[in-house]
């Protein structure tokens, strides 16, 4: 089974034009860790115009409309830093954690990464390292953590 959060899929120095760029990128990711169809990235900036995936202190995670999912090969999730933060209305973002997920999937997804990014250990970490396996390392759910 593949990885949820393939290496291919980390960026931690990007930067983006706006809102709809880092969307692009973050569905770009996916595609490059051969998760998702191309397609699937339309979905995602489809769904971000019906309803925003700004969840609150600096992090968005964007994932497809129920039509992308026929371009979901496995559940996967992408993480994108803009170090320099990005335009999201009348938000900025930092974090952007792109998901695909096939069926039901991304409510679990979903779940996981709102426990994960509650823990300020974890969400500061996340803001700071420059370590792709630090990033793999901190975005497992609670209890799946590999050893340090």
């Amino acid at each position: 089974m593949p990885e949820l959060l393939d290496r291919r899929a980390v960026r931690l120095d990007a930067a983006a034009t706006g809102r709809d760029d880092a969307i692009r990128q973050c569905g770009e990711a996916l595609v490059t860790a051969g998760a998702v169809e191309p397609a699937y990235v339309d979905t995602m900036l489809e769904r971000e115009r019906s309803v925003s995936t700004y969840v609150g202190e600096g992090v968005a995670i964007p994932h497809g409309t129920l039509n992308g999912k026929d371009a979901v090969r496995h559940d996967a999730v992408s993480f994108v830093r803009f170090p320099d933060g990005v335009a999201w209305g009348d938000e900025r973002v930092v974090l952007c954690i792109g998901i695909a997920a096939r069926g039901d999937g991304h409510v679990r997804l979903l779940s996981e990464l709102a426990q994960i990014l509650l823990d300020p250990d974890r969400a500061r970490a996340l803001r700071e390292t420059n370590d792709i396996d630090e990033v793999v390392r901190l975005l497992q759910p609670a209890g799946e953590e590999e050893p340090a």
